[in-house]
C-alpha cells in the first residue's frame, strides 16, 4: 500500500510540474504565431504529447482569459491578448494544482505538540513560497519569453 502511495505522490508532482511546461509550450507556439488558429492536434505534435492533454490545458487556459478558441473546419485557438501582456506567473497561477512544496499531512497526531501545529506553520511556509515564485516570473512577459526562440 505504501509503495502505491509514493507512486500517486511522484504523479501528482510530475503531473504539476509538467502541466506548467506544458502551458508554456502551448502558450508559446501562439505567440510565435499570433495571426494563426493552431489546433490542438498540430500543438501535440510539437509538445509531443496526447491532443487530449493540449485539450485539457487549452480549457484552463481558456478559462483564466489567456487564450480564446474556436470551433469547426477553421478552429483552433489564439492568445486573448498581445504576448507583450501577458506574464508567465499568469500561466503558472493558471495551472497550479498543488502547493511549489507539496501537500502537507493529512492526519497528523493532534496530541503531539508539533503534529498539532504543523500544518498552520507549514500553510505559511507553502504561501509564502509560492508568493516568491509568483513574484519571480511576475516581471517576466510571455513575449520575453518566446523572444528566445527563433
Amino acid at each position: 500500500m505504501l509503495h502505491l502511495k509514493n507512486v500517486y505522490l511522484c504523479k501528482v508532482i510530475t503531473m504539476n510540474n509538467t502541466r506548467f511546461a506544458t502551458a508554456v509550450h502551448i502558450m508559446t507556439l501562439l505567440a510565435k504565431c499570433p495571426q494563426e488558429w493552431l489546433t490542438s492536434d498540430w500543438m501535440a505534435g510539437s509538445i509531443n504529447v496526447n491532443p487530449v492533454i493540449v485539450r485539457k490545458e487549452i480549457s484552463v487556459l481558456k478559462e483564466a482569459g489567456l487564450i480564446i478558441s474556436r470551433q469547426g473546419k477553421e478552429g483552433g485557438s489564439q492568445l486573448a491578448k498581445n504576448a507583450e501582456m501577458i506574464t508567465i506567473s499568469e500561466i503558472y497561477k493558471a495551472v497550479k494544482n498543488t502547493e511549489v512544496l507539496g501537500k502537507k499531512n493529512q492526519n497528523p497526531n493532534p496530541a503531539c505538540s508539533v503534529g498539532k501545529e504543523i500544518n498552520n506553520h507549514l500553510n505559511i511556509l507553502f504561501e509564502e513560497t509560492d508568493q516568491l515564485v509568483v513574484n519571480f516570473l511576475g516581471d517576466k512577459s510571455l513575449q520575453e519569453f518566446t523572444d528566445q526562440f527563433e
